[in-house]
């Protein structure tokens, strides 16, 4: 039996995808994270395309569907309120042949760590201090557990990796700005229709309420610079960035700036890529966003399952042979990352029009939507297969 030790950075949705794996392949899988439990947010999140096979392969995908939200259309509304444009996106998902599913994040991570806890080690309240990798291992020293040697490490610690910055340098090497910031909160309200989004448009900002279990989640989305002060764990200059961003805001907008001033549970980040040559240094290798982070508009959940199996396989086809495993797996799974990358531009354009005209005829385009999607599956439909060329 394989008996390689694998040190995951990172208990979010990769980290524990990843260990499941390894550990059905035999490996003996740690996952340290520096919370004090799963700490991903009840943001929704997709899984759809190759992350519905992988979550049926792992057994999960009916408790996936019982957390799932009961979103089917998302609202384009007005100043006053008022619906000025639609997306049914039940009808959409049907056009497409898609058999994706929408839970909350935490929901999501939840399930994956059940499904991995039996399987692994699992290190919360902690984090790497020091890699130190050689011919035969990587020397790992922790901020509270002991030191310990590992045959592999992987991060899988999100946009702002210490895995990534203690094996390849500072994150400003890596990181780029995309031109937008968006915060996230949960906000108490009961009120709102639970099969419907309301997103609502100005100038180069968005702001949406996501109906969700006992409550709602509100997001805002605006354009802006990078800011060279800017601090990803200041919580207080996250609040005043969106007060000031938003002041003079209607619908909605006053009475949300009240509720951020007093939020105690406020995400708040720039929307960014990674972008590095390779993925993989020796014996580190990286994965989900601290490798490729697509942000906002990239299918992120869904890239970190379908990377942690990949990833795993290629480890299980060649586990001696790490360096030829880690370039499988990153070959492979960048036919999967670079797409959505490259379609975030195009992704912030339709959610985030930086003019009114560009709002009405973004409101406009949505009649055309299914039609659209259906005529995709329609073409997937006639095209002749392999065998048959």
């Amino acid at each position: 039996m394989n008996e390689r030790t694998v040190l995951i950075s990172g208990a979010g949705i990769a980290g524990p995808t990843l260990a499941y794996w390894l550990a059905r392949h035999g490996f003996r899988p740690t996952v340290v994270e520096r919370a004090q439990g799963l700490r991903s947010s009840g943001s929704p999140v997709d899984v759809r395309g190759p992350a519905v096979a992988v979550a049926e392969r792992m057994g999960i995908m009916p408790r996936l569907r019982a957390a799932g939200t009961k979103v089917t259309g998302l609202s384009f509304v007005n100043d006053s309120g008022r619906q000025v444009g639609r997306v049914n996106m039940r009808a959409m998902q049907t056009a497409s042949g898609s058999r994706e599913v929408e839970l909350p994040r935490f929901d999501l991570a939840n399930i994956i760590y059940e499904a991995a806890r039996d399987e692994a080690e699992f290190l919360f309240d902690d984090s790497i201090a020091t890699l130190n990798q050689d011919a035969g291992g990587v020397d790992v020293t922790f901020d509270r557990a002991a030191p310990r040697r590992f045959d592999l490490v992987i991060g899988t610690d999100g946009l702002h990796s210490r895995t990534r910055r203690l094996a390849y340098g500072e994150e400003g090497q890596f990181v780029r700005h995309m031109g937008v910031w968006v915060a996230t909160m949960p906000i108490d309200d009961t009120t709102l229709d639970p099969h419907k989004v309301l997103l609502h448009n100005s100038p180069g900002k968005a702001v949406s309420l996501h109906p969700s279990r006992g409550g709602a989640l509100a997001a805002f989305m605006f354009r802006g610079p990078r800011d060279p002060g800017f601090d990803y764990r200041d919580t207080a200059q996250h609040k005043q960035m969106l007060i000031e961003a938003y002041a003079g805001g209607s619908w909605r907008v006053p009475e949300l700036m009240d509720r951020v001033r007093e939020a105690d549970d406020l995400y708040f980040d720039s929307v960014s890529q990674v972008r590095l040559d390779r993925w993989s240094t020796g014996r580190v290798a990286l994965l989900g966003d601290a490798a490729s982070c697509v942000s906002l508009f990239g299918d992120g959940s869904t890239l970190a399952m379908a990377g942690a199996e990949t990833l795993a396989e290629a480890l299980a086809a060649t586990p001696a042979d790490h360096e030829t495993a880690f370039g499988r797996y990153e070959a492979e799974h960048r036919l999967l990352v670079e797409p959505k990358q490259r379609n975030v531009e195009q992704a912030a354009s339709m959610l985030i029009p930086v003019s009114r005209f560009g709002i009405t005829l973004r409101n406009a385009a949505t009649r055309l939507w299914p039609l659209a999607a259906g005529a995709q599956r329609i073409a997937r439909a006639l095209r002749p297969t392999s065998a048959a060329r």
